[in-house]
This record gives structure tokens, C-alpha cells and sequence, in this order.
């Protein structure tokens, strides 16, 4: 019956030999990269330390090149010996991992150390009773070597070892919900008393102003005192000019200082691809750099004052308001969120004031403000209507798209159709017969999901912690689906899965249930998890799709100067909601295999080990630190607890399938997947156990929240809530300022002259909203 199966999936496993050869065979892999990696470090512009010389001019708390840390960091350079990076990776301590990557970093190396551990414990548990109760069966071949004798189907169907399966799964669940337990009690999250007392709000009339929102807030809540009001302005554009320039700036000053050095003028050739041109041609010139930046600096300057200009008549409607404490915050925050019933309608009806009718107030939505360093300001401007269709043509054409393409074995069917794969057949070589269609999944898999990623980043979410909180679940789901439900059903796509899920009079869908538990299942799945740990952290380690992006941007850039911005800009922020679905989904699939193929376990706990220490090193080396909300965390632990109950439906599946509906260990299996299904439906929409909940976040107060009262009322020392990028444009103009006065958010221009209102309003005035020009 099961000879079918090749149909719907397009690897099978005849007599499948220990993994030891295949472990070998990608460790010599792993230890290839590692020695690529170690050479591309240094020869190719720094790549594997690219964030350790990324421009550190940020005023931000989490600027990673400051001098102390800068000395510690060539500590690591130069006292290690040739791979001085691989022994840091065991020598850096939590305490430097938080000082340059953050909280954030922290809180996920500690979920990934609370998951190993929970896999150490799965490991022995399940090498030391699942697997002997699984070779103590009789059912298939009693080779030694062959793989299914360790896999749940070597059991006859009356062994009453069997109930031991079902009884570890559970407590499996337990343990995962013990472990998960103590790493959210564990965190101590620090907030931020700017973040705990400003609000954000949006549904404001564009043509609001602030002194028209500070005198509502004044009148409707006359205890509440207001600090600073930030109104929000279309700045993308501007933000791109400011950055233009800065970089033009600095690569005038290369060559000015190069010039004074050498006494000589360099000549470049500013066309594209002019690098390339060894003669010189009409229309293709070389050029003075020093003459070429500085006019390119001036069309900047003037692109960016009529940028200015523009930019005053494009308000957002909506304001950051940030209150003198975190009380009042808070009070106004439930005045407009509380449900007032009146008649048969519902809504809330905040303290209104003379302002209110102009204000719109009914209309506003009222949040608290996420971290400044969350907010991406860019994407502001794109609201209401306009983000709704761009987000339901994003993801309507993802899932078109996914839907007949969801897994690899498409692709390799393909392949397969011109016979792309034959001469790997004909080597006859069982390792490498067994293990490639296993290394094509993964590559596929890493693929396929970058579509996935990408279009979550083309949504415009406005804070980069919407963006990983979208990203996390869309990709797990997405790889879960592809890596191990529907090769786990026989299955190639969602059209098959729901054609097999709705379609009753199809006679293929018990054949392939029959098929579900086969010993070859269990052994694609260990090779999955073996080359997700050698090959699949070697290449994240190497970051190829960067490597090769980042070779293309240097190879093009025209000047030498251009090649120092590149380098200097080319790390980006650690992507955490991609990193925790990769990472919970091999976690998925070793819990869901653990019992019914438990030499899988082992292997699972290598791969996490290896994503540590690879993760460890990326997070210090190659990203910048981000700063995200706590719910992340959150997420990825709800996620975490999923893995478990997948073991629990696979126990069922194959009791219904192999015992029948009516045996009392199918009974007892389906009790307990109903009652872990009803337990989590409560916790997550009823909040029956939340006082049980283990996802409840610490928060430490940080230093400002213990100075004296007199010295909390003082204005914060810098304006938070507006894009940084834009900061040059004040400290340009605050040297020149006799007196400066802390603001948090107009935009200016680069004249001084406050947008909106007249050049007269005097030097004062201008400097201090040249100050709004700092990202938080």
C-alpha cells in the first residue's frame, strides 16, 4: 500500500545506515566553512567583524565603539592567535554581550541556553528508556544497523510499552513548560522613564498644531502636566538626504585630508561603473574628488532645504505627549481607552476641553509609546487605507504564491524531470545518495523563507517590534508547514494538504496516513536536523547572502572613499523574530520526533549548541544591537510551548492509525491532546491560569527612577522621539546657539528657521528645534 509514497514526497530511505558517516561526512563540512569564514574575516574588508567598524558617531546608549569597549575589542584581535574570534566566542561574557548588543541579545541567548538544557534532559530521557523499549520490539528487521528498529514502529500494536510513549510525551509538555517557566521569571526587563510617560497618539487632524494639543491636555486633565509635545511630519525623504550627505561629507573629507597629507589631487571618475574605464573618453572624464564631493555636497544642502520646506506640509496626525510622570500618562491612557455604555453603543468618552470639537478627540487612538530606537520613522507616513492594501496585496500574493510552492519537493521534482539528479544516483554512494536530497531540503528551506521574511518587511510596519512580532509567526508557521507537516504527511504543497484535508472521495489519503510512521520518515528527519547543525550554522556563520551583497556594493563603489561609507554602514540590526522561527522550528521537529524516532534528540541538542555559539559571535561581530519590546520574548516562548503538544498529536495519529479510534491508548492520548488543547484555548483567550503565568516580566527601574523628586522634574537631557539621522543638522546649529533650549520634536530647517512659522521668532527659538533632529 505504501508503495505509493514516492508520489508524494520526494525523498524515501531504503535501508538507511546509522547517521555516523553522514555526521562526519558534514562535520569535515563544518570545518570547511570555518576555515572559509576565518579567511574572508580579515581578507574581504572585514566582513566578519563588519560591525565592530561601522560608524560609531550614534549618541545613542547602545553606541557600540566607545573607547573602553574599543580597547577590549582589539583585545580579542590580537592576544588569541590566528582565530582569535573562535575562542572569544567562549570568552565574551553576558556582561559585554549586554554592554554592545543590548537586552534584547541577552534575553535570546538565555531562551537558547533554557532550551538546551531542556534537550540535555529530553536526551537522556529518550536514549536511556524511549530507545531501549524501541529496540526491544520485534517488528521489523533485526539488523543491527537498520534504522527502524529504533523508531516507535518496531513495537507490535499489543505492547503495553507503548503507554510509556504517551506518558513521556507528557511529560515532555511538562518540562517544556517548566523550563520556559523559568526563563521568562528570570528576565528583568529596564524601561525607560521617557517610554513609561509619553503617549502615542494618532488620529489627529493634520493641521493640528502643539500649543493646540498641550492646551487640551491642559484644560480636560488640569493635574496632568505636560512636558513636550512631538508632532509628527512625513520625513522619509528628508531622512534619505541627511543621510546622503553625511556621507558625502565624510568623503570629503577623506580626500581633504588625503590631499593635505600628500600634497597631490586625486582624480576619480564619478559615472557609473567609471571605476572600471582605463581611458579616459568624452563624456567619461576624471575629476578633482575634493571638487566633485563639495558640489555634491551642495546639491545635497539644497535638495534638503527644499526638503525642509516641503516637509511642513505634510503632517501625519500624530503626536508623541510625554507627561511629567508615568501616573498621569497612565490616567489619561484608561480615560480614553475605557468602555462607557450608552444606549446600545459602547464607546469611550474622554475629558473634553475647549479644544476637543477642533481636536477630534473621539477619533484618536491613545497608546503608550514603544522605545524611541523602536520606531521606524520612515514608515510613519504610510496609514489608515493606504497600509491596509499594501498589506493585503503583500500577503495575498505571498500566499498565491506559496500555495503551489510551499515545499522544495517541488522544485526538486522539476529538477528530477531533466534528470539534473541522475548522476548523484549514479555514484551509488549511500552517503551521498541519502544525505543530498536532505542537504537540498535545507537549502530550499533557507530560501524559501527569505521570501517570507522580505514581505513582512515590505508591510511598513511603524515600529521594528510590530515587524518581528508579524515576522516570527509568519515564518515559523511557514517553515513548520514546509520542514515537517507536509513531508510528514507524503504532501508537496498547501493544494495537496487541503485537496488531501477536504476532498473525502479521494482514496489517496489513507494511503498516505499509512505511510506517516514508516522507519524512513523518522531517519529523513535526523538527517534534517544533522544538516541544519553542521552545514545549516556554518553557512549562518558565513552570512553568504550578505557576503555576496556586501562584495557587490564594494566592487561598485566608485572612489575609495565610497568603499569606507560602505563598510562603515553594511551591519544591520539583528532580525530576532527570524532567528527565533528558525530556531523553534528545528526545536519543533526534534520534540515532535523525540518519542517516536528518539535518536534524533541528540542531534537536536548539537544543532542548539552550535546556534549559540554562532549566534554569540554574530550577535557581537557581525549585527547592531536592537532595542525591541518584550513581547518578542513572549511570543517566542508561546511558540516554544507548541512543540510538545506536536509530539502529543503524532502519538495520537499513530495510535489512531495503528491501534484504531477505540483503543484505550488512542482514548487516553486523545484526553490528553484535548485537555493540553483546552488548557492553552483558556489561557490564551480567557486568561483562566494567569495567575500561573510564567510570562511575567521583572521590571527594573532604571536610575533616573530613583533620583530625588526635585531632579525628576527636571527636562530630559536630549529629545528622544524624533529621527536621529536628522541630529547633524542640530549640532551644526547649537554651537552657534547662545542658549538651548530642550524640545522633543519639531522639525526645522537647515537655516534655523522653525517650519511653520516666520524667520523672525529669533536664534533661541530656531537652535532649539534644530535639536528635534535626533533619532531615539
Amino acid at each position: 500500500m505504501c508503495g505509493r509514497r514516492s508520489e508524494f514526497h520526494f525523498v524515501t530511505f531504503r535501508g538507511w545506515h546509522p547517521p555516523r558517516p553522514s555526521v562526519a561526512a558534514v562535520a569535515r563540512a563544518l570545518q570547511c566553512l570555518i576555515l572559509v569564514f576565518s579567511i574572508i574575516r580579515r581578507r574581504f574588508w572585514d566582513y566578519g567583524r563588519i560591525a565592530l567598524v561601522s560608524e560609531a558617531d550614534s549618541g545613542s546608549r547602545f553606541q557600540r565603539l566607545s573607547s573602553s569597549s574599543s580597547f577590549g575589542q582589539q583585545d580579542f584581535e590580537s592576544e588569541l592567535g590566528c582565530c582569535p574570534w573562535l575562542t572569544a566566542i567562549f570568552r565574551l561574557h553576558d556582561d559585554q554581550i549586554l554592554e554592545w548588543c543590548g537586552e534584547d541579545a541577552i534575553h535570546y541567548l538565555s531562551f537558547q541556553r533554557h532550551i538546551i538544557f531542556l534537550l540535555v534532559v529530553v536526551s537522556c530521557l529518550s536514549l536511556c528508556v524511549i530507545l531501549p523499549v524501541n529496540l526491544s520490539g520485534d517488528l521489523l528487521d533485526k539488523d543491527p544497523y537498520s534504522f527502524g528498529r529504533t523508531t516507535i514502529a518496531n513495537l507490535q500494536t499489543d505492547n503495553d510499552l507503548l503507554w510509556l510513549h504517551t506518558i513521556f510525551a507528557v511529560v515532555y509538555l511538562l518540562l517544556t513548560v517548566g523550563f520556559m517557566r523559568h526563563y521568562t521569571q528570570s528576565i528583568q526587563y529596564q524601561e525607560e522613564s521617557m517610554v513609561r510617560r509619553t503617549l502615542f497618539i494618532t488620529g489627529l487632524p493634520r493641521d493640528s498644531t502643539k500649543e493646540t494639543v498641550e492646551t487640551h491636555f491642559r484644560d480636560a486633565y488640569p493635574t496632568c502636566e505636560v512636558v513636550d509635545v512631538q508632532l509628527c511630519y512625513n520625513v522619509a525623504r528628508l531622512m534619505y538626504l541627511c543621510k546622503e550627505r553625511k556621507k558625502t561629507e565624510k568623503s570629503l573629507t577623506y580626500y581633504m585630508n588625503l590631499r593635505a597629507k600628500t600634497g597631490q589631487c586625486t582624480l576619480i571618475n564619478s559615472k557609473p561603473c567609471g571605476q572600471f574605464c582605463c581611458c579616459e573618453v568624452p563624456g567619461c572624464e576624471w575629476e578633482d574628488a575634493v571638487s566633485y564631493y563639495t558640489r555634491m555636497k551642495d546639491r545635497l544642502l539644497k535638495g534638503i532645504a527644499e526638503e525642509e520646506r516641503r516637509v511642513q506640509q505634510q503632517p501625519l496626525g500624530m503626536a508623541f505627549v510625554t507627561f511629567q510622570e508615568k501616573s498621569m500618562a497612565t490616567y489619561i491612557l484608561k480615560d480614553f481607552n475605557a468602555c462607557k455604555c450608552q444606549g446600545l453603543r459602547c464607546k469611550g468618552e474622554p475629558q473634553p476641553s475647549s479644544r476637543s470639537a477642533e481636536l477630534r478627540i473621539s477619533k484618536w487612538t491613545v497608546a503608550f509609546a514603544t522605545y524611541p530606537e523602536d520606531i521606524c520613522w520612515k514608515n510613519l507616513s504610510i496609514q489608515g487605507v493606504r497600509w491596509w492594501l499594501q498589506w493585503l496585496g503583500i500577503n495575498f500574493t505571498l500566499f498565491l504564491g506559496l500555495f503551489f510552492l510551499t515545499t522544495p519537493s517541488i522544485i526538486l521534482s522539476t529538477i528530477d524531470k531533466f534528470n539534473v539528479t541522475k548522476p548523484i544516483r549514479e555514484l551509488n554512494d549511500p552517503i551521498i545518495s541519502q544525505f543530498f536530497p536532505t542537504l537540498l531540503l535545507w537549502s530550499f528551506s533557507a530560501l524559501l523563507p527569505t521570501i517570507v521574511y522580505y514581505s513582512t518587511l515590505l508591510e511598513s510596519h511603524w515600529t521594528k517590534s510590530g515587524e518581528n512580532q508579524i515576522m516570527m509567526p509568519k515564518v515559523y508557521i511557514f517553515l513548520i508547514f514546509m520542514v515537517l507537516i507536509l513531508p510528514s504527511l507524503g504532501l508537496t504543497s498547501l493544494d495537496f494538504f487541503f485537496r488531501w484535508l477536504f476532498d473525502k472521495t479521494s482514496s489517496e489519503a489513507s494511503i498516505r496516513l499509512e505511510c506517516v510512521f514508516l522507519p524512513d520518515q523518522g531517519a529523513f528527519f535526523v538527517n534534517y536536523v544533522i544538516a541544519s547543525a553542521f552545514i545549516g550554522n556554518g553557512m549562518e556563520l558565513l552570512r553568504l547572502p550578505g557576503l555576496v551583497l556586501y562584495t557587490c556594493r564594494m566592487v561598485m563603489a566608485k572612489t575609495a572613499a565610497d568603499r569606507r561609507n560602505i563598510k562603515q554602514n553594511q551591519a544591520f540590526q539583528f532580525e530576532f523574530g527570524a532567528m527565533y522561527a528558525w530556531v523553534l522550528c528545528v526545536f519543533t521537529v526534534i520534540m515532535a520526533y523525540s518519542i517516536t524516532c528518539p535518536i534524533i534528540a541528540p542531534f537536536g541538542l548539537i544543532y542548539i549548541l552550535l546556534k549559540h555559539m554562532v549566534d554569540r559571535h554574530n550577535l557581537y561581530f557581525a549585527y547592531l544591537p536592537a532595542k525591541l519590546d518584550k513581547r518578542i520574548h513572549l511570543a517566542a516562548v508561546n511558540q516554544a510551548l507548541a512543540a510538545p503538544i506536536l509530539c502529543l498529536f503524532w502519538l495520537y495519529f499513530f495510535s489512531f492509525l495503528r491501534l484504531g479510534l477505540k483503543a484505550p491508548l488512542t482514548l487516553f492520548t486523545f484526553l490528553a491532546v484535548l485537555l493540553t488543547i483546552l488548557v492553552c484555548l483558556a489561557y490564551t483567550c480567557f486568561g483562566c491560569f494567569k495567575h500561573l503565568s510564567p510570562l511575567t516580566y521583572k521590571t527594573e527601574e532604571s536610575a533616573s527612577d530613583r533620583e530625588s523628586e526635585a531632579e525628576a522634574h527636571r527636562p530630559p537631557p536630549f529629545t528622544p522621539y524624533v529621527p536621529r539621522i536628522l541630529s547633524g543638522l542640530s549640532s551644526e546649529r547649537t554651537a552657534l546657539s547662545p542658549q538651548h533650549q530642550q524640545t522633543y520634536g519639531a522639525v526645522s530647517d537647515i537655516s534655523g528657521t522653525i517650519l511653520g512659522q516666520c524667520p523672525a521668532q529669533g536664534p533661541s527659538d530656531s537652535d532649539s528645534r534644530l535639536a528635534a533632529y535626533q533619532e531615539a
